[in-house]
């Protein structure tokens, strides 16, 4: 790729649309590789794979103006991109569709596009880096982390889920950092609350006990710097897959 003189090597080809300059994924980018081999490359989880992680399948329950604002902002990155500065930050209650609308923007710039993504659990993502310190291990702690840091789009699924230790903070701090210094798209979701205010707003008796918020979860170093590279994107809804459950009853 890097001698194709149509992109110069970058994967992206200049073209003006509409008296518009703008970019588009070059000829030298895009393979003959079919769908399973782009999820297996981005290690999308099977259960998340199907047709039905898609946009055109993910419902709008009750005409919900927040689920229609976060699938339209999803729509509109996969059209802009590579022209964006920030990836995006879903947060939201479990089962409100935040990992769907994740994998339906790595699914569509994957097969329309030719970008190189990939999708890790927050938590596993944590736990094999751990485990790579134990002598018995067959993986580096650099072979876990280098597609992390360099992988074009990066998916990391359920911020927080793992609560805040020194080495946590500072692993994480490593992976955004690098990724906004080379100026790496990342998208993220959180079932976490973003503020005590909104812990507030989920709990009936209004307490919340300490621990229970996204910066006390990820750190202030981390919560800081995900207000430069991402845009928040809140989903105000009930768990879908609760309302479904109730529904056949």
């Amino acid at each position: 790729m890097s001698d194709c003189p149509l992109c110069d090597g970058t994967g992206w080809r200049p073209v003006e649309k509409n008296g518009w300059r703008a970019v588009e994924v070059c000829s030298c980018r895009q393979t003959a590789k079919d769908e399973e081999w782009w999820l297996d490359q981005a290690q999308i989880p099977h259960g998340f794979r199907g047709r039905g992680k898609d946009f055109e399948h993910f419902w709008v329950v009750d005409n919900k103006e927040s689920l229609q604002w976060a699938r339209m902002k999803a729509r509109d990155f996969v059209n802009r991109y590579p022209l964006v500065e920030k990836g995006l930050f879903f947060i939201g209650n479990p089962g409100v569709g935040k990992t769907h609308l994740t994998v339906a923007i790595l699914k569509q710039l994957m097969m329309e596009k030719g970008v190189h993504c990939l999708f890790r659990s927050y938590q596993e993502l944590l736990h094999q880096i751990r485990d790579s310190y134990n002598s018995v291990s067959r993986s580096t702690e650099s072979e876990i982390v280098r597609p992390v840091l360099e992988t074009d789009v990066v998916a990391i699924d359920d911020l927080g889920a793992e609560r805040i230790s020194d080495w946590v903070e500072d692993t994480v701090t490593y992976i955004l950092n690098y990724r906004y210094a080379q100026r790496k798209i990342t998208i993220l979701t959180s079932n976490l609350p973003d503020t005590a205010e909104d812990v507030k707003e989920r709990s009936p008796s209004g307490r919340y006990a300490v621990g229970d918020t996204l910066t006390q979860r990820i750190g202030l170093r981390v919560r800081s710097r995900l207000y430069e590279m991402c845009e928040l994107v809140r989903i105000d809804a009930n768990d879908f897959r609760q309302s479904v459950q109730e529904h056949r009853r």
